[in-house]
């Protein structure tokens, strides 16, 4: 680790994450792994000796924004050179895991590629491309990579807050047509009980009160237990939630599939455990669903709904939508519109149909022109904001517990996060971060709530999911 005697001497870390939350996590690790004892990290990758984007392949063009972003790293490489620096450049991540060679073929600047099953070699690597070579490693490895990878440090913990993701599940086996995660993250593993839990110990010690466990389908997790069986979400979520210093745990992103008996009644049992939940339904149309292989109906979908609200009533329900899929026809549009009216959506993603290579959707010759993808897409967004609002609005003049976890843009003011996972601006000492206060709130903004601290006054009643 490094120290104020050496740190000089250390190399300069840049780490750019893309997309997900699990590349986030995955950023972090690297960077955690890195900083261990070679570099520090920098903001600015104008000074920085090691660049890493760690890429996504979820968003449309995603390779080709990476390819732009590497057009502009390459300035940097060249004025550090005439500076007399050796700026290493490396691309990890799914859009890394599906180009492979090619990334280094039409982007010379690149002396690295790693896959996201991989990045715990990123020393080895390194070394590799150091002497000159150009080094690719997308193979999917024997090892666990979670069993080379250094705990985080505690201050590296602390400087990024009170709350923290987990990656326990990794990989899916569901094969939507139109996705590539079986192809850039493999097939479904999950990580074991005893090793989440130790590492939501470290981070609860460096002072974490939020945990959220992440994983390409998290409620497919099956990692071994105690006993040597394999444990579900629901056991695993009734087992961090034991850990003293938990004070509010989440998990995305699920399967409408995998919502069984037992982590229904997890939300049901465990205070803990927020109410909201982002649970994806990309279409409202059966027709749409069977031809994106998504395994569940649009029946089947409201009764996951309406199960869970019958568990915990004050659940709040966030979703991802594909609008224009090969096929889509207009009927089919119309009842993505009904499912968004009947679930009442707190909030939802949003996109326009994009072909990725390599996927069975993307050779289909019924695709839906551009202009109409985007017409629907802008309807379909308009009724997402519109229950977005009455959400929103539906929150004025009650008391929220609020998780408060850095300074606002003002002077003396607090953001936080309600147990809805909405932005929430209060005036309070920064003493409190990492504490849940109540707040009452008082405004109801475009992007956040406004409200003034209340610690003193019991909560109302929790907030019903509401529609427009």
């Amino acid at each position: 680790m490094a120290t104020l005697r050496n740190i000089k001497s250390l190399r300069r870390l840049h780490v750019k994450s893309y997309g997900c939350q699990m590349n986030v996590y995955d950023s972090n690790r690297m960077t955690d792994l890195l900083t261990r004892d070679s570099y520090v990290e920098t903001d600015t990758p104008e000074d920085a000796d090691l660049i890493i984007l760690n890429t996504c392949h979820i968003r449309e063009k995603a390779a080709e924004k990476i390819y732009s972003e590497l057009g502009r790293i390459r300035r940097l490489k060249r004025e550090a050179t005439r500076a007399g620096r050796n700026l290493m450049v490396a691309v990890a991540g799914c859009v890394a895991q599906a180009e492979g060679e090619e990334i280094v073929r039409r982007a010379p600047v690149v002396d690295m590629v790693v896959g996201p099953q991989n990045y715990h070699r990123l020393p080895a690597l390194l070394a590799e491309a150091e002497r000159g070579a150009k080094v690719v490693d997308t193979e999917f490895p024997v090892e666990n990579k979670f069993n080379h990878l250094a705990p985080a440090t505690a201050a590296a913990i602390r400087s990024r807050g009170a709350t923290a993701f987990v990656t326990v599940q990794e990989g899916c086996d569901k094969f939507c047509t139109f996705c590539v995660v079986p192809y850039t993250r493999g097939a479904e593993a999950s990580r074991p009980v005893a090793a989440i839990v130790a590492e939501v110990e470290h981070l609860v010690e460096a002072g974490v009160r939020e945990i959220t466990l992440i994983g390409q389908n998290v409620n497919a997790y099956h990692g071994e237990a105690a006993d040597r069986c394999p444990a579900t979400l629901g056991d695993l979520l009734r087992r961090v939630a034991k850990v003293p210093g938990v004070l509010r745990l989440r998990y995305t992103t699920s399967h409408p599939r995998d919502m069984d008996d037992g982590l229904i009644a997890a939300h049901r049992d465990l205070p803990a455990l927020m109410p909201q939940l982002h649970l994806p339904v990309q279409s409202g149309s059966d027709r749409v669903l069977a031809a994106m292989n998504r395994r569940h109906t649009r029946a089947e979908y409201l009764n996951v709904i309406a199960r869970l609200r019958a568990a915990r009533p004050d659940m709040a329900f966030t979703s991802d939508f594909i609008v224009g899929f090969p096929g889509e026809t207009e009927e089919d549009f119309r009842d993505t519109l009904r499912i968004v009216e009947e679930v009442g959506f707190a909030g939802a993603f949003s996109f326009k149909y994009s072909p990725r290579p390599g996927t069975p959707a993307a050779e289909r010759q019924n695709q839906v022109a551009e202009e109409v993808k985007a017409e629907r897409l802008a309807r379909l967004q308009h009724r997402i904001d519109a229950h977005q609002r009455a959400f929103n609005q539906n929150c004025a003049g009650r008391n929220l517990e609020v998780l408060l976890e850095k300074p606002g843009r003002l002077p003396g003011q607090m953001v936080g996060r309600s147990p809805y996972l909405q932005a929430v601006q209060v005036m309070a000492p920064s003493t409190l971060t990492g504490e849940i206060v109540t707040v009452r709130i008082t405004e109801v903004g475009s992007n956040s709530l406004f409200g003034v601290l209340r610690s003193a006054e019991a909560p109302k009643p929790a907030l019903a999911a509401t529609g427009d």
